[in-house]
């Protein structure tokens, strides 16, 4: 049985049917989620909400928009987003509360904040290698959130050449960052 199929069933409560759904999907969108978040443990969590948001909302899918694929993976992709912003936003609460409380940031915290720094110098420095249009696609979908579809409509293109660009873009970003490791 198709992924669309599964999920429509799924819908009205088959148990069986998620059992084969998450079968087919759970390779991919742990691949997708792990890639946005990066922590092998956080990116499991991630999975398991994605996995149980989709049981709870399967009836919301739409067969007439796109794939099931399609749309669990933009599920996932939002998901792993959040988590990366919660992640980030607690980071800076801390921050604040210590500059509150007149304490400098623990060794940890120190050491974190300068890897980071350099993760995210290595990630300018692959992205400055794109072509315009890549680095455009990619920084709209994966920095701003949007769906490709959304960056589609925003950069007024067809669906098939922003998903291109983006294939291509994050070829070319995995093969340069494959070098920071």
């Amino acid at each position: 049985m198709e992924a669309d199929e599964l999920l429509v069933r799924v819908a009205g409560g088959d148990q069986k049917a998620f059992e084969a759904l998450y079968g087919l999907v759970s390779g991919p969108v742990y691949g997708l989620v792990r890639r946005v978040v990066r922590d092998p443990a956080q990116s499991e969590e991630v999975v398991q909400e994605v996995l149980l948001e989709l049981w709870r909302s399967a009836a919301r899918f739409d067969p007439g928009r796109g794939s099931a694929l399609s749309w669990v993976l933009t599920l996932a992709h939002r998901r792993a987003v959040d988590r990366v912003r919660s992640a980030r936003a607690a980071g800076e609460r801390e921050q604040r509360e210590a500059a509150r409380r007149g304490s400098g940031p623990a060794f940890d915290q120190v050491a974190e904040e300068v890897e980071a720094g350099l993760e995210r110098e290595w990630v300018r420095r692959c992205l400055d290698r794109l072509t315009a249009l890549q680095r455009q696609s990619v920084t709209l979908a994966y920095y701003d959130g949007y769906t490709y579809r959304e960056v589609a409509e925003r950069l007024s293109l067809p669906l098939g050449t922003v998903k291109t660009r983006m294939r291509d873009g994050l070829t070319r970003l995995r093969d340069c960052l494959g070098g920071a490791a």
